[in-house]
């Protein structure tokens, strides 16, 4: 093999995906077509928590000041999210540029090998590893490794050339978007409905402003097409009244409301990621953080696969759990859409939910599917509240006594055992897999949040793995007593059973 891992994709998926690899312990190469990033920015931010896995590998100050952004909507009908605890909006005004910046320079400090100018011209899977033909400035190049991630985006050629299915619904209209220069433009921040279509604009810079036109009628394709200046100007014009002549466009492109989802995650030894698994309406910044977050759940399975550590009974629990997800995220971007671009025949339904939208559960439900703080894996047995879910950033106190947060122990992309009552038989139980995880005891400032948890496995991607004690009330407190000795026994073997599980065989007998 000449790498553990391909990466077809040098966007914000693969290139979350890479320094994860890299973190488990895998080589990586990375293939992009492009020469070099094209410095445009579709998305302008990301949700929650795609705010709090970037904090999870200490990445935030890398993205300087972030504005998190309250207010928000679903489907154009603006409500708070912080109506849910620890949901926002999310980071606002970050270019998809600097994402991209950001994580291609993570990566490369971690060690991965990202070769640009590398186009993807045939891939096979002969059962024992993948190889790829690339076109390249240098000629025809070849390529072999034990596994192929595609995070080439909607039109992806690994989910082609491998024969992925890709059901789903075909689009209904084509829409455009340009970072305008040389105009004054009244910002719809919202987004305005008019007879003929509906428009956005919101400024970006001094004299830039990025607008969005979706014109009713508008011939549609499953591929985005290109586009010209005047083609939005003339589009803009016809719906608004209002005339964009002597400006000009930074970039221009088209896209659609196509809603597709491979019906796999994975075939074989090549598996999809980010817009090559789902494509769907941009609605609420979901898209570039639903793929750093299929990374962040394939990253250090794959890695431990193929370093021998795990079977593929855990990389399979990749596509248990980020399919469902992307089902989830492409059911709430078409209802956006029906809402948002729909025309007098969904005044109805907007009526409807604008009256749903006055009760607090309704928005609270909302904020977290569109914050992705609600997403919640079947993670085996077990009653405990926080079992499946992420586990909330809050800081928490080491025996020492420095401090340190739930997201800092992440860093290293490792599990983290967090013994919450200094339980010595469930830390010396951890030891056997201590290349892996790190058992560490704590004590939270806001122990309510743990809910009576005396301990917590954590995966690397920050979902709780496993618990134990706890119920929906309580807080568990260092030094308490613990329960009998066969209760102790049960954690134990529950614990045993947890490890072997989500982290593989341990090297320690």
């Amino acid at each position: 093999m000449d790498t553990d891992v391909i990466v077809v994709g040098a966007g914000p998926t693969g290139l979350m995906l890479a320094g994860e690899l890299r973190l488990g312990g895998a080589r990586v190469v990375v293939v992009e077509a492009l020469a070099r990033p094209t410095g445009q920015s579709r998305g302008l931010g990301f949700t929650a928590r795609a705010m709090e896995v970037f904090d999870q590998r200490g990445l935030l100050p890398r993205f300087g000041a972030l504005e998190k952004s309250p207010m928000g909507h679903f489907g154009g009908v603006q409500f708070d999210y912080t109506v849910l605890e620890d949901a926002h909006f999310g980071a606002r005004g970050i270019p998809q540029s600097q994402t991209e910046a950001v994580l291609e320079e993570w990566a490369n400090e971690l060690g991965a090998d990202i070769r640009r100018g590398w186009e993807l011209a045939k891939l096979a899977d002969d059962g024992d590893g993948v190889e790829i033909v690339a076109a390249t400035p240098e000629g025809e190049q070849r390529l072999r490794g034990a596994y192929l991630v595609g995070c080439d985006g909607g039109q992806s050629v690994v989910r082609n050339a491998a024969g992925f299915g890709f059901p789903g619904l075909p689009a209904t209209r084509r829409m455009y978007l340009a970072d305008v220069t040389g105009c004054a433009i009244r910002p719809r921040f919202l987004g305005e409905r008019l007879e003929n279509g509906m428009v956005m604009a919101a400024p970006l810079a001094p004299g830039v402003d990025r607008i969005i036109v979706c014109e009713d009628g508008t011939p549609a394709g499953d591929r985005p097409q290109a586009v010209e200046f005047d083609e939005v100007a003339a589009a803009w014009e016809r719906i608004t009244g209002e005339s964009l002549a002597g400006g000009a466009a930074d970039w221009v492109s088209s896209f659609t409301d196509a809603t597709r989802q491979a019906s796999a995650y994975r075939k074989g030894r090549v598996l999809l990621a980010g817009d090559a698994a789902h494509v769907h309406l941009p609605a609420g910044g979901q898209g570039l953080s639903t793929g750093v977050q299929d990374a962040v759940n394939l990253g250090w399975k794959l890695a431990a696969v193929v370093r021998g550590q795990a079977s593929d009974v855990l990389l399979d629990t990749y596509h248990d759990e980020r399919h469902p997800v992307g089902a989830r995220m492409l059911m709430n971007t078409r209802a956006q859409g029906m809402i948002f671009l729909g025309g007098a025949e969904a005044d109805p339904v907007r009526k409807v939910f604008g009256e749903l939208m006055e009760l607090e559960e309704v928005r609270r439900r909302l904020a977290g599917v569109v914050s992705h703080l609600d997403i919640t894996y079947d993670l085996g047995p077990g009653t405990h509240p926080l079992l499946g879910h992420r586990l909330p950033p809050r800081p928490l106190h080491l025996t020492d006594g420095t401090q340190t947060t739930t997201t800092a122990l992440l860093h290293p992309a490792r599990g983290v055992l967090l013994d919450l009552t200094d339980d010595a038989a469930l830390r010396e139980t951890a030891a056997a897999w201590a290349d892996r995880v790190t058992a560490v005891t704590v004590t939270p400032e806001e122990p309510e949040v743990f809910s009576g948890a005396t301990a917590l496995l954590v995966r690397p991607d920050g979902h709780v793995a496993w618990a134990a004690g706890g119920g929906t009330t309580g807080a568990a407190v260092t030094g308490a007593p613990r329960a009998t000795d066969a209760e102790i026994a049960a954690d134990v073997d529950s614990l045993v059973t947890a490890l072997h599980h989500w982290f593989g065989t341990p090297e320690v007998a």
